[in-house]
């Protein structure tokens, strides 16, 4: 899938959501449990009843790893569910991978061919020869963590050059938007963040954002759309827990489809405001 693709899509559905698979065993309807595959149950009733108002899912790789090959099972089924009924959804796997180069080759064989993923969110800490091998696909894109959502973000991110002034996350931008293209890197942007989004569009005008922390994390969607949509639309925005949590009953399903027909049409709005409907 390239930019023109997803923004096409994006058009058709009035919706530029991205539904978080945060799947927890702990939290998803206990009945499930008495399934064969639980995750994968609760996986394929979210999907159904989400797919029409979102164009990407974000399934995060630790809540599969943390039950070990049964996870690994969950989620490759949820992959290949996608996959053969919803061909048209954006595929993001959450790992957060980052690490030598010849490592870093074997984690993008894993994720884009061997689980057909269109995108992987990776660190950028080991810096360029860490990243590269994940551009080499064609199609596929790296997600470049540059600021993020949680409360420790500004713990290293805002660190700033004595003699530059620059911020550490903008000098991740600045300097790792060289390293590939539009067409194979989107970063990471938190809408707790928001605030910085109008400098961060000048820095990467064209890219598409992920932007996590709508939602349960307190994230406005209506500040990130006002600083960080453009042309293209440019924005993923993701929501987990207040899409696949809304019920832990037996309409799970029922709710998590009304929260994100909510989200969508909100983001409806915002695009028609910009002209950016079909």
């Amino acid at each position: 899938m390239n930019n023109q693709e997803l923004f096409e899509n994006i058009k058709r559905k009035g919706s530029f959501l991205c539904v978080g698979l945060d799947t927890d065993l702990k939290k998803i309807p206990q009945f499930l449990l008495d399934t064969t595959d639980p995750m994968f149950a609760f996986n394929k009733e979210i999907i159904d009843a989400t797919a029409p108002y979102t164009v990407a899912y974000k399934p995060n790789l630790a809540f599969y790893e943390s039950e070990g090959l049964e996870g690994w099972r969950s989620l490759e089924k949820t992959v290949h569910y996608l996959r053969e009924n919803y061909p048209d959804i954006f595929l993001i796997a959450d790992a957060k991978r980052g690490d030598i180069g010849n490592t870093s080759l074997m984690y993008a064989k894993a994720f884009f061919e061997k689980m057909e993923f269109d995108a992987l969110t990776v660190a950028p800490y080991m810096g360029e020869d860490s990243v590269k091998p994940f551009l080499g696909y064609e199609g596929k894109y790296v997600i470049l963590l540059a600021l993020t959502s949680n409360k420790g973000a500004t713990d290293f991110q805002f660190n700033t050059d004595s003699e530059s002034a620059e911020k550490l996350f903008e000098k991740v931008l600045r300097v790792s938007k060289e390293w590939g293209n539009e067409e194979n890197m989107m970063f990471v942007v938190g809408a707790t963040k928001a605030e910085e989004l109008t400098g961060i569009r000048a820095l990467v005008p064209n890219h598409f954002l992920l932007v996590p922390g709508v939602g349960a994390q307190g994230g406005s969607l209506q500040e990130v759309a006002k600083y960080g949509l453009n042309n293209q639309c440019g924005l993923l925005v993701n929501s987990s827990r207040a899409i696949i949590y809304a019920s832990n009953g037996e309409d799970f399903a029922v709710k998590a489809g009304e929260s994100a027909k909510e989200t969508r049409n909100e983001m409806f709005d915002l695009l028609k405001s910009r002209g950016l409907t079909a």
